[in-house]
């Protein structure tokens, strides 16, 4: 069993993705720092791509790096309300699609909640939720052969694909640890 957790605390390169992270990072890591970097990497993404990080795109994603569990969209509003006037809806959304244009959050479709990603990737990245059951917490993987196959047999029926989301639910190394 110490071996799972020590095999689930390694690091992913994802194919594309010049940032190194763990899939699942261990119950006891630096959430603080963890945070500050994810930050940091919003600013050289917006820096790089001549788009504004404005106080309220941060904020938002600010909101997200509370946990590394998806929240919704109402959850990003109260978790802002703590410590400012509650925004409106319609701010909180505006800020989600920037993040997500600019690959910095992802939409986690089977929950109607978004995650913040430290990913070096923009939204196109074709990548794989691992969603533990137990704790709540969502882990990245590359998932480009996978989403291409299933790309690829779609069209073979004459049917366009749009969108492709790879979603696996299942109990975390640290959840099965514990």
């Amino acid at each position: 069993m110490r071996r799972d957790l020590g095999l689930a605390a390694e690091m992913l390169h994802l194919p594309g993705m010049s940032a190194v992270k763990p899939t699942f990072p261990a119950p006891d890591h630096d959430h603080d720092r963890c945070a500050a970097d994810a930050i940091l990497h919003a600013e050289k993404v917006c820096e790089r791509r001549a788009q504004k990080f404005t106080p309220i795109r941060r904020q938002v994603l600010q909101a997200l790096l509370s946990s590394h569990r998806p929240l919704g969209a109402y959850e990003v509003i109260d978790e802002l309300a703590r410590s400012m006037p509650r925004p409106a809806p319609i701010t909180v959304y505006r800020a989600l699609d920037f993040l997500m244009d600019n690959g910095l959050v992802h939409r986690i479709e089977s929950r109607n909640a978004y995650l913040a990603c430290a990913h070096d990737h923009d939204a196109a990245a074709m990548v794989a939720f691992l969603i533990c059951e137990r704790c709540g917490s969502v882990g990245e993987i590359p998932a480009a052969p996978v989403a291409q196959s299933l790309n690829a047999a779609a069209r073979s029926t004459g049917f366009t694909p749009k969108l492709s989301v790879v979603e696996i639910t299942g109990v975390c190394a640290h959840c099965q640890a514990a």
